[in-house]
């Protein structure tokens, strides 16, 4: 590479070779030349020098998307695709835009716990997680929205998402961030951004503050140590972290505390929020699994330090230990400590082997707990309600039915619509929403799902289970027997980067202009395409003919992937023997899925 050369020459002449794409060059062009960008023009001009088209590519084909769970992606210093200084800037200046332009005064919202802050107009609750540069991106939101005007509550330490919804409504903030990227992979991270009511902005706010995202030219601080001194940023958690608990704990069910518990933050915040809760409970037993605990965004004892709940795998050296220590309960939260997953032995005999829940399997059992709490305590009424989405399994349906309470089952995945769904219903006859992807709520603390309250209930259901003989696993099969065997797969197809997208909207359209005719050995009865139905996303289901069988296949909103859903259900009269109905609802998912996969070209 000729060092003489200008950058935009160096630039030019890569993408005249094909070593980059035109939207890459594109956006490469306006880093150098756009006077907002300056300070991260060197930065390029060293990339090209040094010839690294590859990283140019992956960091300038297109604009970090927002998903389900906010502004998601991988770090790196530069580029318009990836979560930098710039882009979390982008992302805070242009909430603090949107918000002073449309947002109601805090006073006007409605439902909210606690006193308003300083005499501000406007106020954000923001806290952070324990990847790498959370704080540091923290901060620069916190700088931002003073520079813009806003008085900001910020959760000095690691704290998790749901204590961050709830601090937006403690404080009745107009808005909230949390830098999280979840359980994603060590490389990324994100902001998640919230509205005035502690849930993720839904439609028509969500597009609209968005485009004013991408409106953002010059992002304004103001600096950190100016603004706690003046008090502009005031840091909130001993007062929150206590209010918080007492929320959480508002929702705790009596019984018995008798069960030994080992517990995994997997290198995440839970510790700030599940210890607490289960020791306030009575649970005297609780052991933190030393491999887990130390708070580290490189997740280094967890398999392919991906630190997701919802991976069997994730279980397998805690379930070695729980062998040694004789723990009765295993709960581990992701990082942000808004997921849980669960491992339990399928019967109390001390050799009983270990197995896992499904999020869909721990959303029936807790369901149906509270459901039961209620009704023996005499406060469930017909008006009560349960709330899932489309791809969460409907089990939890019937568990309501079996109640007579009403469950609200149409909405697409994001604990958002959830939310939304307990404001515009009543969240005074809410009892308990839940979604496949291992996230819980019961409670109207918060507008988010909630690892800490799912860890009380888990906890307390599966003591008072303990006591009756029986373990989770057991209580499941009860369930399947009285309402009907349910089982769910998923299949996960990775299309990263441009070629991706492109791969990802050709299965989609061609899905929809070509559905299969037969899945499984079953008809395709039907094809629920909800671009075309209400609520409108992106998702396509196929109903089979044998009632409650179907296929579910979306984009996923938070990584590079369409997500493929499948489900299987026999009816209690077709249920005889329950562990041959389940290997054969096995092999049905299985042959569902190999027949998507073909049809499809996938």
């Amino acid at each position: 590479m000729n060092t003489n050369t200008s950058p935009l020459a160096q630039m030019e002449s890569a993408a005249a070779a094909g070593k980059l794409s035109a939207a890459a060059a594109a956006n490469i062009r306006k880093w150098l030349e756009e006077p907002y960008l300056g300070e991260y023009a060197p930065q390029v001009a060293e990339h090209l020098a040094a010839g690294k088209w590859a990283e140019l590519e992956e960091a300038f084909w297109t604009t970090v998307p927002f998903g389900t769970g906010g502004r998601r992606g991988r770090m790196y210093p530069i580029g318009c695709n990836a979560i930098n200084q710039r882009t979390i800037g982008e992302t805070a200046q242009g909430l603090a835009d949107y918000v002073k332009d449309v947002a109601r005064p805090p006073s006007a919202v409605p439902g909210n716990q606690g006193q308003p802050g300083a005499a501000a107009p406007h106020s954000c609750a923001i806290a952070y997680d324990t990847r790498r540069r959370s704080r540091q991106f923290a901060e620069i939101c916190a700088e931002i929205m003073v520079e813009a005007g806003f008085q900001v509550h910020f959760l000095d330490g690691f704290r998790s998402t749901p204590e961050l919804s709830f601090t937006v409504r403690y404080y009745q903030c107009d808005c909230g961030i949390i830098i999280t990227a979840s359980h994603n992979p060590p490389s990324d991270n994100a902001a998640k951004v919230y509205g005035p009511s502690g849930g993720q902005f839904i439609p028509p706010h969500d597009a609209a503050s968005i485009e004013r995202m991408r409106q953002v030219t010059f992002v304004k601080r103001t600096p950190l140590a100016d603004a706690l001194a003046d008090g502009r940023v005031s840091y909130c958690q001993e007062e929150v972290d206590a209010a918080f608990i007492r929320a959480v704990l508002a929702q705790s069910v009596p019984g018995p505390r008798d069960i030994k518990i080992l517990y995994s933050p997997l290198h995440g915040v839970g510790a700030s929020a599940v210890m607490p809760v289960l020791s306030e409970a009575g649970f005297r037993e609780v052991e933190i699994f030393a491999p887990h605990a130390a708070p580290d965004g490189d997740f280094p004892n967890v398999p392919n330090h991906v630190a997701n709940p919802e991976n069997p795998a994730v279980f397998d050296s805690m379930i070695e230990h729980a062998l040694q220590n004789g723990a009765e309960l295993i709960l581990a939260t992701d990082p942000d400590c808004d997921r849980l997953g669960c491992a339990v032995r399928r019967s109390l005999e001390p050799e009983a082997p270990w197995v896992t829940l499904t999020g869909n399997q721990l959303g029936a059992l807790l369901a149906d707990f509270l459901l039961d709490a209620r009704r023996t305590a005499g406060t469930l009424t017909p008006e009560h309600y349960v709330v899932k989405t489309l791809v969460t399994t409907e089990l939890i349906r019937r568990v309501a039915d079996h109640y007579g309470v009403q469950t609200f089952g149409d909405l697409h995945v994001g604990f958002k619509w959830i939310g939304a769904e307990m404001d515009a219903r009543g969240p005074e006859r809410f009892v308990f929403g839940t979604e496949e992807s291992y996230g819980f709520l019961a409670g109207d603390h918060v507008r988010d799902k909630d690892a800490a309250v799912a860890s009380l209930l888990t906890a307390e259901l599966a003591a008072r289970l303990k006591s009756e003989g029986k373990t989770l696993y057991q209580r499941l099969d009860e369930l399947f027997l009285q309402h009907g065997c349910f089982s769910e797969g998923q299949i996960n197809l990775r299309m990263p980067g441009e070629k991706g997208m492109e791969e990802m909207r050709s299965l989609m359209s061609g899905l929809r202009a070509r559905p299969p005719c037969c899945l499984g050995g079953m008809k395709v009865a039907g094809v629920r395409d909800y671009l075309k139905l209400e609520p409108k996303g992106d998702l396509v289901i196929f109903d089979l003919e044998a009632r409650g069988n179907y296929v579910a296949v979306r984009p996923s909103g938070t990584e590079p992937k369409v997500k493929i859903y499948l489900f299987a259900c026999d009816p209690p009269s077709a249920v005889g023997d329950l562990e041959s109905t389940k290997a054969a609802q096995a092999e049905r998912i299985k042959a569902i899925g190999d027949d998507l996969r073909a049809s499809s070209g996938t």
